[in-house]
């Protein structure tokens, strides 16, 4: 899949797709540099998916409940300031990954060996022109 965010306006839109075509997926690893638009990416899913909380970066919390009308929360990592396994393993990440929740992690690559086998990597790219371009195989 391939989605093409022009601007920041076009970001309701593209979350609402992205959520169309994620079908049964619930663990979603965003991959891209800094400032590539992650959490805005993530906000904007949040907010499409009915979230009345406004999603924002989990940086030092490292994970973030966003409340959602279905009542399974939605949960936003993000593994940025991850340094050590027992970090990880202190989190009880398993209870998130089984609970049937979606969960989206940013900075996945600091906690890849504790990822589900059910991960879907989502790479954003910067393009020249300032819009990005999500892509994923689902």
């Amino acid at each position: 899949m391939e989605i093409e965010i022009r601007n920041i306006d076009d970001l309701p839109r593209a979350a609402r797709e992205f959520l169309a075509a994620a079908g049964e997926h619930r663990h979603f690893a965003f991959h891209a540099p800094m400032g590539a638009g992650k959490t805005t990416f993530i906000s904007a899913l949040c907010a499409e998916a009915g979230s009345e909380d406004e999603a924002s970066s989990p940086t030092f919390s490292i994970v973030n409940e966003y409340a959602v009308p279905d009542g399974k929360p939605i949960y936003h990592f993000d593994f940025y300031r991850i340094e050590t396994a027992e970090e990880l393993m202190d989190m009880g990440l398993d209870d998130y990954w089984d609970s049937g929740a979606l969960c989206l992690m940013e900075w996945p690559e600091n906690a890849l060996d504790f990822l589900p086998e059910d991960t879907v990597d989502v790479n954003i790219e910067v393009q020249p022109d300032g819009s990005r371009v999500l892509r994923c195989d689902l």
